[in-house]
């Protein structure tokens, strides 16, 4: 429980900071977004990635009026699912739109929304677990909400931030430096490495009770160090003499909701398969798995690697790997059809022109398609192998034809 008086005092002082000019440079996602006039906006994403900002955003561009409110406040450390009573008192009627930032802190805070919701109120919620969002919100706001994820700047984004022209130079810099808005200002690791330290001990370890939190530490450090590789429950369970691959699926998943890691399944027309076979990990930043890397990752093809799995995770394509007698990075889907296949390295030369090209052409033999792509840092060029044109491009003209 906390004082409504304690309540009101955090409320005017998050309302003074919210009305604060920042200087944040404009978010791409802000381009494209548009509130719905009916649904409840869920904007999740990993911790200092820009939620906040985001969500400052969306109010200077929207709404005069609001009420806005953050649980991560010292001052109502113990909030309650009864003390929403009192927050209502405190923000008043006379309101646009309402933004509760971190909500999903209070348990039981989805009633809350519901009855804002049912009183015809906006209400936009951020929060840095996509698991307890959704499962709330499934359950009290079926169909009646909509989910946006915010991810750490993109390369565009980047140069804005750090008023850089586009340059090959300055993309080779991104991919080793990522897009958290913090670490690119002052050049230090260290946020990064504390970064990690908040994910694991505090959205994690508390919140679901694991007492081992050094071998939740050393999990987590050897999958950011293996980027771009296989892991198996079975595997990371003997490496780290954990109880039982429950306890390592747990474990992943929990950092998987915290946007910290990201799973790519093995394709296969069975489900069956796909839930047994080995996953490729990917981090949320390169940046991110470059300062908290055991094995200071220096093969940028793996960060490249890294950095198009999120370029398509951003756009919501159902991706996979493909690995019969060879291996191929990623299968990309739209709806039910296979539209892309795609390998990834940082320099297409003639000691691994071979291994690429022919994982490439395997699974275009397999999902009988006649055109695949080899993503490279900065080479454009077109082959044919098997009567199938594989096209070598850099990365930032893929993805720019892509938009």
């Amino acid at each position: 429980m906390v004082f409504k008086e304690d309540i009101e005092a955090a409320y005017d002082g998050q309302k003074r900071v919210l009305a604060k000019d920042f200087g944040f440079i404009k978010r791409e996602m802000l381009e494209i977004f548009k509130p719905s006039s009916t649904h409840v906006e869920v904007i999740s994403g990993i911790r200092r990635s820009g939620k906040s900002t985001l969500m400052r955003q969306i109010v200077k561009k929207y709404y005069e009026k609001v009420a806005y409110f953050n649980f991560e406040d010292s001052r109502v450390f113990g909030f309650e699912v009864g003390d929403f009573s009192k927050l209502d008192d405190v923000m008043g009627e006379d309101v646009e739109a309402y933004f509760f930032d971190e909500i999903q802190n209070v348990k039981g805070w989805e009633v809350f929304v519901r009855q804002l919701h049912e009183r015809g109120e906006k209400v936009f919620v951020t929060g840095s677990n996509a698991s307890l969002l959704s499962r709330e919100m499934g359950t009290r706001l079926t169909g009646r909400y909509l989910s946006h994820e915010v991810f750490p700047f993109s390369y565009k984004e980047y140069l804005t931030f750090l008023g850089l022209d586009d340059s090959q130079e300055n993309f080779n810099d991104y991919v080793v430096k990522g897009g958290f808005p913090e670490f690119l200002r002052d050049q230090n690791p260290e946020i990064l490495q504390m970064l990690l330290k908040d994910i694991l001990y505090r959205d994690i370890a508390v919140r679901y009770g694991i007492k081992n939190t050094h071998v939740l530490m050393d999990i987590a450090l050897f999958l950011i160090s293996n980027i771009g590789k296989e892991v198996s429950f079975n595997g990371i369970r003997k490496t780290f003499n954990v109880g039982s691959p429950t306890t390592v699926s747990d474990y992943l998943s929990w950092m998987e909701d915290s946007y910290l890691l990201f799973f790519l399944p093995r394709f296969s027309w069975s489900s069956k398969s796909i839930s047994k076979n080995p996953k490729k990990v990917y981090c949320i930043d390169t940046g991110f798995a470059k300062s908290n890397s055991l094995s200071f990752i220096k093969d940028k093809g793996r960060l490249l690697e890294n950095l198009v799995y999120l370029n398509f995770r951003k756009k919501n394509k159902k991706l996979y790997y493909f690995k019969e007698k060879k291996e191929c990075d990623f299968v990309v889907f739209e709806g039910t059809v296979c539209r892309w296949l795609i390998q990834v390295t940082n320099e297409l030369n003639p000691d691994n022109r071979d291994r690429e090209v022919e994982g490439l052409v395997e699974a275009m033999g397999f999902f009988n398609m006649d055109e695949g792509y080899i993503i490279t840092m900065n080479q454009s060029d077109q082959l044919t192998k098997e009567n199938k044109k594989i096209i070598i491009q850099d990365f930032k003209k893929f993805f720019d034809l892509l938009n």
